[in-house]
């Protein structure tokens, strides 16, 4: 049941933040609930792989580069989704941003974890 209100509220936050930031394009919910489940894989396979490989650069950056890992997996999603376009890094970098602080915030409120 978690899963599924996970991804509810990644579809939701992802189709909201379309709305607000101008570099970042959502064509419709169906298109923010495939965001939700690519960015879902994503996170789960590739992101470890990612961070193994720059845990040097990670540690020099003091953790800051994990944004721009965040932000290279918002793009490779913009790459395999029609319906989902991001303009530039810096744009990808601001969503993945406000995508995990919004997803951190609601997940607390929504998710009842014993």
């Amino acid at each position: 049941m978690n899963l599924i209100i996970k991804l509810f509220i990644s579809t939701v936050v992802v189709f909201v933040l379309s709305y607000f930031l101008p570099g970042v394009h959502v064509t419709s919910l169906t298109g923010a609930l495939m965001v939700a489940v690519v960015l879902g894989l994503l996170n789960t396979f590739l992101k470890p792989i990612l961070v193994l490989l720059t845990i040097p650069v990670t540690f020099f950056t003091l953790g800051l580069f994990l944004l721009v890992i965040n932000a290279i997996i918002i793009i490779i999603c913009d790459y395999f989704i029609v319906e989902f376009s991001v303009d530039g890094f810096l744009d990808a970098l601001l969503f993945s941003v406000l995508l995990s602080i919004t997803q951190s915030i609601l997940n607390k409120i929504f998710i009842d974890e014993k």
